[in-house]
């Protein structure tokens, strides 16, 4: 009889949740003030939201990430580890609990290319722990890849039923959050005397401190939102043709990717990097050509565009502002000199310190050619290798590749150019196998966003300010949609299917 069956444990827990949630709330609004009461209802909040999905601490981790280097400058309270840290342990913690505890179930792990290659260079990069300068240097950076991993399967275990749109929308979210904010400082909101462009105008720089990763930021978001706008829209198109009713929950999705893809563009022009200027450029191209269906279809999209953009240049029709910084920036990247004895002025200091910083790099390499000096160790280790005016590290050797050359040797620098080729490898695949439309079309994106980060790579360093999350993340969601996923999916469906039929 219905009046005696039993109530489900799963509904009983999620009542007996919101009755102690509302009981807490209650009290801490009668006992306590605004402000402590308003940070443990976040807390609770983030409790119940966790435990309906795992997803929604995912992206409450995403927002609140890149803050890491304004909560170390400008917070009064200094805490053992970022929030950023705290946030990542919380989901970790918060995925296993949903999986063991209300779902009985320990998490699923599925062979995957995209694993394999970024475990091939966190192998690598192990072994230069022998060589390390600091162990605990070594120690921190390398557990960064770690994290990586974890995220990746993290993501392939909770991306199922579609849950992988909303973790899209986190990542643009959380861009959008610190592009709104660099928005402000351009336009006299915030910022310092050397960041000033004009009389008025500020370099853009988030929550970052420096303008270079938060362009970097904005530049790898960027090509993921547009693309998700050209998804959201096919998807429409596609409903509205099929149905003739038009798909308000669709379109809303495009008017927020069309939004928030114009808002990121701004903001990273507003960061006035030319090395984030000119790996958007490419990462453009890229997206553009890999965004059709047929790709001949993407490479004569790219080559109209290109003539366009070459007959604006040849007329003079851009803004000498824009091309003198892409001249300068093509000069910077692909430059390279001893500057030792060089005469310093402050119209080259930049550029000179930069290369400065570059033959350290070598310097180390040479010295340790296989295990390097340490993962991460740079900053420790150059005070040995510098040049001699070159007194003050960076932190890092502004060419991405020659750090991981420095620190991990030749062994740690093929297991990362190996990492990249199965990634793109896998990213590839999806763009032009995976089934869904919208999928296919967020593959492009994270092509867009793969080929950033090269470009980008020669000048800086993206690893930064919790980056590495949202790269993980990425690296996840790719895995996630890999095709060889998809059609495993499909088989043990078939199979349990025929085995019931025969029973």
């Amino acid at each position: 009889m219905i009046g005696s069956r039993s109530i489900p444990v799963r509904s009983r827990l999620d009542t007996m949740i919101w009755i102690a949630a509302a009981l807490v709330i209650g009290i801490l609004v009668g006992t306590q003030p605004p402000s402590a009461a308003f940070v443990v209802i976040s807390g609770v909040a983030l409790l119940i939201c966790t435990a309906v999905t795992p997803v929604a601490p995912l992206i409450v981790l995403l927002i609140i990430a890149p803050i890491r280097t304004l909560f170390a400058t400008e917070s009064p309270v200094q805490i053992p580890l970022d929030l950023g840290q705290w946030l990542l342990i919380f989901t970790f913690a918060g995925w296993f609990a949903y999986r063991i505890i209300l779902q009985r179930k320990l998490p699923r792990f599925t062979p995957s290319l995209v694993f394999g290659a970024v475990a091939v260079f966190a192998a690598a990069a192990a072994v230069s722990a022998f060589s390390a300068y600091s162990f605990s240097t070594w120690l921190t950076e390398f557990l960064k890849w770690v994290q990586i991993l974890v995220l990746i399967l993290l993501i392939m275990d909770v991306a199922e039923h579609r849950a992988w749109e909303w973790i899209i929308f986190g990542l643009v979210t959380s861009a959008l959050v610190n592009a709104v904010l660099g928005i402000f400082q351009f336009f006299g909101g915030s910022g310092a005397e050397h960041l000033l462009i004009n009389d008025s105008n500020f370099r853009a720089f988030g929550t970052f401190g420096q303008p270079n990763p938060f362009g970097g930021f904005m530049g790898l978001i960027t090509p993921i939102s547009a693309a998700a706008l050209l998804g959201y829209a096919q998807r429409a198109w596609n409903f509205y043709r099929a149905r003739r009713v038009l798909p308000y929950r669709m379109l809303l999705a495009a008017l927020f990717y069309a939004l928030s893809t114009l808002v990121l563009a701004s903001a990273l022009l507003m960061s006035w990097g030319r090395g984030a200027w000119l790996a958007f450029g490419v990462s453009m191209v890229v997206l553009a050509a890999t965004a059709p269906r047929k790709l001949w279809h993407g490479i004569a999209l790219v080559t109209a565009g290109l003539a366009l953009v070459g007959l604006a240049w040849a007329s003079g029709r851009l803004p000498a502002s824009i091309v003198e910084r892409i001249n300068s920036a093509t000069q910077e990247t692909f430059s390279f000199t001893d500057v030792r004895g060089v005469d310093i002025n402050p119209s080259n200091y930049a550029l000179y310190e930069r290369l400065a910083h570059w033959q350290a790099a070598i310097n180390m390499a040479t010295a340790n050619p296989y295990l390097g000096v340490g993962l991460g160790n740079y900053e420790i280790a150059y005070p040995d290798f510098r040049l001699m005016y070159w007194k003050y590290p960076l932190g890092h050797a502004h060419n991405y590749y020659l750090n991981v050359f420095a620190e991990t040797g030749i062994i740690g620098f093929i297991g990362y150019l190996v990492m990249w080729a199965g990634i793109i490898t896998a990213t590839w695949k999806v763009s032009r196998r995976q089934p869904d439309p919208l999928a296919r079309l967020i593959a492009a994106g994270f092509m867009g966003t793969w080929s950033y980060l090269a470009v980008h790579s020669l000048t800086d360093n993206l690893y930064v300010n919790n980056l590495f999350i949202h790269l993980g993340v990425i690296l996840g969601i790719t895995a996630a949609l890999s095709p060889q996923r998809s059609y495993q999916r499909i088989g043990i469906i078939r199979l349990w299917g025929k085995s019931t039929q025969s029973s």
